[in-house]
């Protein structure tokens, strides 16, 4: 079976960094087979038998000495989520491991603003960003991550529709 791993905090602002050539070999390790990389931002695809997010988190941790948080999806998964329209401004997605509960789902509806529109839904958190950069919005990912409870990793839609044209 063919899955994606989204890395957390790999390759952000000079911190952390990871060249693809050695996280492809990282993975190859891990026993996983067919092992690519997209763009340097912790993308990863690989096929497996079985594959979970702990295990390679731990094996990571290991091997870099820090922990990067991992999301799994299948190409299937990603399809649907690429085949969602952006408005006017540019969709994010953020990953988690969890499905957002109920309580989580309104915190982040509170952080909208007129340039941010945020809903959760199942493991995933959309952000609508009408700001001419995305540095310009009010919200932060942490911000994010404190409504959701939980840890996330976010892709622009661009990304995920790159990888699910590809690997689908």
């Amino acid at each position: 079976m063919k899955y994606v791993a989204f890395l957390r905090a790999i390759n952000v602002g000079g911190k952390h960094v990871v060249k693809m050539t050695d996280l492809k070999r990282l993975f190859e390790t891990m026993g996983f087979t067919n092992v690519e990389t997209f763009i340097a931002s912790g993308n990863v695809i690989f096929d497996a038998k079985k594959a979970s997010e702990s295990k390679i988190e731990a094996a990571l941790r290991s091997a870099l000495g820090y922990e990067v948080r991992t999301f799994l999806r299948t190409p299937t998964e990603l399809a649907r989520i690429a085949a969602l329209k952006d408005e006017d401004g540019t969709l994010y997605v953020g990953f988690m491991v969890d499905e957002a509960n109920a309580e989580a789902k309104q915190k982040v509806k509170a952080l909208c603003t007129p340039l941010d529109t945020l809903h959760a839904d199942g493991k995933e958190v959309y952000w609508l960003c009408r700001a001419e950069r995305f540095s310009d919005t009010k919200i932060s990912g942490a911000a994010v991550e404190k409504a959701l409870g939980q840890a996330t990793t976010l892709r622009n839609i661009t990304t995920i529709r790159k990888i699910a044209a590809k690997y689908n």
